[in-house]
């Protein structure tokens, strides 16, 4: 019997829903000689009878203690950053403080935070991110959270930050304790992971990918947050997709701390939802996965329906994003079949083939050789920024769709 991640529960032997024909990976895309060998996997995605957590029955990627971004320096992401640094900062008074992103890669976030008052530092696992974070002038040091009593280079730091990389960990609790053992008294933390409840909202089977053992709610995010030995002060939906919660060390007298306050005496912004109040019930309700299992039908449709268009028209379809959704997406409908190319600006996605579905990633340069009719933005969170990249280098002869959320639409 497999085991919660979480909280140790045993998983049930029968699971919300299985998935065929997925993406091993996310990050290792084969290469030429690579993709000969790759083959679409099968996952079963459960839920934890006694904490909730939904969460992969499987055995974690190999690279889950690495964090590679494709989008890190991206408009999105950087105005993102850059507002909840300022938020974190001000409302706590942190300025001065010394900040930790554990988990850092090659520093796409450290070095947004090198723009306000407080030492910035990193760690990352992956030994050349950290080189390439060091030529880059960051103080990045080669280190993971590995076990509960780990030392971690530098410490202890005042506030942690952790982007969208607990989802990948096979031992949440694990590295959540470590970094609070790393921490001062009444040190915090802001972290993000992708959003269930997002998922579930507008039925997005294709944001489930194996990199992403578990898929927290607010909920769920804070029992193992609490449990951890953190106070949950602040939680915010962004980016559409994204949990983000800001926390407080508990252990060393810090967790009676009244919330900041606005000058009416009000909770400052974002401090709702129970802050420190733990929310743990004897019996989570099952998650209904129901329109998952719906929409990857009702996306199959309107895929074909897409190709099979452009198809009688003579046209040329390319997809816009080497990214977990694309992967997803190619692999379990005809796009696999039917598109000329996945476009992506990451370099070191270029000139591999995407996973499961075998389909060459290329630069946006590329299509001045191979030109396309129509291409789709399969890139959440992105969408308009790449819109309007394709409108001002490859013309307003391009159609342009995305995927939104529960449909294919026209841009």
């Amino acid at each position: 019997m497999s085991k919660c991640i979480a909280c140790g529960g045993e998983l049930p032997e029968q699971g919300l829903m299985t998935l065929d024909n997925m993406p091993a990976s996310a990050q290792n895309i084969p290469d030429r000689e690579e993709v000969k060998e790759d083959r679409g996997i099968m996952l079963k995605l459960c839920q934890c009878p006694d904490c909730g957590l939904v969460q992969f029955d499987c055995e974690p990627v190999d690279y889950y203690r690495d964090v590679i971004r494709a989008g890190g320096f991206s408009t999105t992401m950087v105005r993102l950053r850059r507002n909840q640094y300022r938020h974190l900062i001000e409302t706590y008074h942190l300025e001065g403080k010394k900040f930790l992103e554990a988990g850092c890669g090659r520093g796409e976030f450290l070095s947004v935070l090198k723009e306000f008052p407080v030492e910035a530092h990193g760690i990352e696992h992956r030994k050349d991110l950290v080189e390439t974070a060091v030529e880059s002038g960051l103080d990045v040091k080669e280190g993971f959270t590995e076990t509960e009593d780990t030392v971690l280079p530098g410490a202890p730091y005042d506030v942690f930050l952790s982007f969208n990389f607990l989802e990948h960990q096979p031992e949440p609790g694990v590295m959540l304790r470590c970094i609070r053992n790393n921490l001062t008294d009444g040190g915090m933390g802001l972290i993000t992971v992708p959003s269930l409840e997002y998922i579930l909202q507008y039925d997005g089977y294709y944001e489930l990918i194996r990199d992403h053992i578990a898929y927290y709610t607010f909920e769920t995010l804070r029992n193992l947050l609490e449990s951890c030995g953190f106070e949950v002060l602040e939680e915010e939906m962004v980016n559409r997709d994204t949990l983000s919660v800001i926390v407080r060390k508990t252990e060393g007298g810090a967790s009676g701390d009244e919330m900041p306050e606005e000058e009416d005496g009000t909770p400052g912004a974002g401090a709702v939802r129970g802050a420190g109040k733990p929310s743990r019930c004897p019996a989570p309700e099952k998650v209904d996965v129901s329109g998952l299992i719906a929409s990857r039908r009702y996306i199959d449709e309107e895929v074909n329906r897409l190709v099979d268009r452009l198809h009688g028209e003579g046209k040329a379809l390319a997809i816009w994003g080497a990214s977990h959704q694309g992967f997803t997406l190619a692999a379990t409908t005809r796009l696999g079949d039917k598109v000329s190319y996945i476009i992506d600006s990451a370099p070191f996605k270029q000139g591999r083939f995407a996973p499961t579905s075998h389909l060459p990633i290329v630069a946006p340069a590329h299509f001045a050789e191979e030109p396309v009719d129509a291409i789709l933005i399969v890139a959440p969170g992105y969408t308009e920024e790449i819109a309007g990249i394709i409108r001002e280098k490859f013309g307003n002869s391009v159609e342009i769709l995305a995927l939104k959320t529960d449909h294919l639409e026209t841009l």
